[in-house]
């Protein structure tokens, strides 16, 4: 019996035709052969506005790599992320095309970064929606991936957080501006970042404590909006009857997600040697509403209102809520998280780099500056260092291997370049490991024939590493099946 082996497609035979399929079981591993690397556990997508600085009016490109695949000499912008390569987790992918990006400029970008699909509906250059579905046509792969890896299976089927959002003609709201995530489902429904640290903490943390007991005044918060929720689930329910077809068909994936919120809340993580309360921070000063612009909508578009109490709060709010997003993936509240740098306008100041405009001015508005693109896009490379370090300082198993090794991190723009607006070789970069993907290297594709640098095919693959065997996503009409050579 020990050379015995059961093949993966084996099926019980009853009685006729009937089959009952198995489910996976040791015997049925192949002998003496290598295995496949083990899939990703953890997936997280990154959001910084504006893309790079491909040519700084010299010819320069600041974001491109020089040298070779495996020996890379990073940009001026990438830099900061040196010790990542180092590392050899992480791979900067370059020479990808966001073919599927289709609407306003931004708006699209920001919309089939992680959908690989257009923007439906889109309103003028520069414009607003107002009336009609500008979002999404299909689902975001963070979400498909919650779907797989996450959703019942943790408390927060995925968690979205963002620094400084809602900024200009997005006026602090959700819109196509601001949107980078959409549920899986038939409507593909977008989703509000969580933008508060104050509440994030409480939601989060608040219930957590080091000595492994749970704190009764935060149990008791967290009660109280279960309660809340009830009867609101309650009020949901009583409405059904009422409803046509596909109203009640609208109104279940509001239950569903009312459902997920609850269970969210109600979240206790247990403390352990990698699960720790992160350090809480006094964010006094910082008004995550700031991009509400009240009667003077006008001038808000512009960017012409400033809060620059709040800017200068972005470095000390931005790390904080890493080290939130970082411990919620330590602790197993989710297997899925999304972090956006503010929203595609980006209309704030940078205090702390000396720039007294929004990122917006400097990308076009007040015509292309350089200089100032590469400081802002060099400063959000010193943050992605923060995070990825962040996540490799927490170990995860006895073999000393960390957090960062167990996920995919997938960090993007809306646009290649600010004064063109183009979808071509956007700035790209995967971090981690998981086997999923060979780091210290720059990886270039060069060959635009038949969609073989559709950055659709990256997505296919980030699917693929979560054991996800598809070979299209999004628009498949601009796929080409995975990228070659990330192995």
């Amino acid at each position: 019996m020990a050379n015995f082996r059961l093949n993966r497609r084996a099926v019980l035979r009853g009685a006729g035709t009937v089959a009952i399929g198995m489910p996976f079981l040791e015997i049925m591993t192949p002998v003496a052969r290598a295995q496949a690397a083990p899939a990703a556990q953890r997936f997280l997508a990154v959001f910084q506005p504006g893309g790079a600085v491909h040519d700084d009016g010299t010819g320069a490109n600041k974001w491109r790599p020089t040298g070779t695949e495996t020996a890379p000499i990073l940009s001026p912008i990438l830099a900061p992320l040196k010790p990542m390569m180092d590392a050899k987790k992480l791979l900067v992918v370059d020479g990808l095309d966001m073919t599927s990006k289709n609407g306003e400029q931004h708006q699209a970008g920001i919309i089939a970064w992680l959908t690989g699909n257009s923007q439906q509906n889109a309103p003028s250059n520069g414009g607003v929606p107002t009336g009609t579905s500008s979002y999404a046509a299909s689902p975001s792969i963070d979400q498909v991936l919650a779907t797989k890896i996450s959703s019942g299976k943790k408390q927060i089927a995925s968690l979205e957080m963002a620094v400084r959002w809602g900024t200009g003609k997005a006026h602090g709201l959700l819109s196509p501006i601001s949107c980078a995530n959409f549920e899986d489902n038939a409507k593909a429904s977008p989703i509000a970042p969580r933008i508060d640290p104050v509440q994030i903490f409480k939601d989060l943390f608040g219930s957590l404590n080091t000595s492994g007991t749970v704190d009764p005044a935060a149990a008791a918060a967290v009660d109280r909006r279960k309660s809340i929720l009830d009867h609101v689930v309650g009020e949901y329910n009583s409405l059904v009857p009422k409803l046509g077809t596909a109203d009640r068909a609208t109104l279940q994936q509001h239950l569903d997600k009312l459902r997920e919120l609850e269970l969210g809340i109600s979240a206790v993580a247990q403390a352990s040697a990698n699960c720790m309360k992160p350090t809480q921070v006094d964010t006094s000063g910082y008004n995550p509403g700031s991009g509400v612009c009240g009667a003077n909508c006008t001038a808000a578009d512009s960017g012409a209102n400033k809060d620059i109490a709040t800017d200068t709060l972005i470095p000390k709010v931005g790390t904080y809520m890493m080290d939130m997003m970082v411990m919620a993936l330590a602790c197993d509240l989710t297997a899925v998280g999304t972090f956006q740098w503010t929203d595609t306008e980006a209309k704030h100041t940078f205090p702390w780099l000396n720039l007294s405009e929004h990122h917006h001015f400097y990308q076009h508005d007040g015509g292309f500056k350089a200089a100032e693109c590469e400081k802002i896009s060099t400063w959000y490379s010193t943050m992605h260092l923060y995070l990825l370090q962040a996540m490799d300082k927490v170990i995860m198993g006895a073999d000393n291997h960390t957090l960062l090794d167990e996920s995919v991190v997938f960090i993007g723009s809306e646009i290649s370049q600010p004064p063109t607006h183009t979808n071509t070789d956007m700035p790209f970069l995967l971090a981690g490991g998981a086997g999923s993907f060979k780091g210290g290297r720059w990886v270039r594709y060069t060959d635009k024939s038949n969609n073989k640098n559709s950055h659709n095919n990256l997505l296919v693959s980030i699917l693929n590493m979560f054991g996800d065997t598809r070979t299209t996503f999004g628009n498949a009409k601009f796929c080409a099946g995975p990228l070659n050579n990330l192995t």
